[in-house]
């Protein structure tokens, strides 16, 4: 099955938005939030807009490094509903994500046996 390139950019959009969301989580486990240190400025300053997107629905009572990552699984189940739907059901599965599934096939690629 052929897929058409908006489905792929889409994807390749919402799962690079959902993961450097939880990185942002991630670092702020070493990082605060307003550190000097570049890549913690860096995914502050690309995140904070999804976040205030999403402001409305999150619980203020979220500790704020939980919040990175309840916006991220909005868009992960965003992904995981709106891809098998768009690219039909018989594609439903962990891989019925382009990136994720263009990643698990470089880590296959990489690793797996030769």
């Amino acid at each position: 099955m052929e897929i058409p390139t908006y489905i792929y950019v889409v994807d390749y959009a919402l799962g690079l938005v959902m993961y450097t969301l939880i990185g942002r989580s991630a670092m702020n486990l070493f990082q605060r939030e307003d550190s000097e240190f570049f890549f913690m400025k860096i995914f502050v300053k690309l995140t904070n807009p999804v976040l205030n997107l999403f402001k409305f629905i999150t619980p203020s009572f979220l500790i704020p490094i939980f919040v990175p990552l309840y916006v991220a699984w909005f868009i992960f189940m965003v992904r995981f509903y709106l891809m098998p739907l768009v690219l039909g059901y018989g594609e439903m599965g962990m891989l019925s994500f382009p990136l994720d599934s263009e990643i698990s096939r470089l880590i296959y690629d990489l690793f797996g046996k030769k």
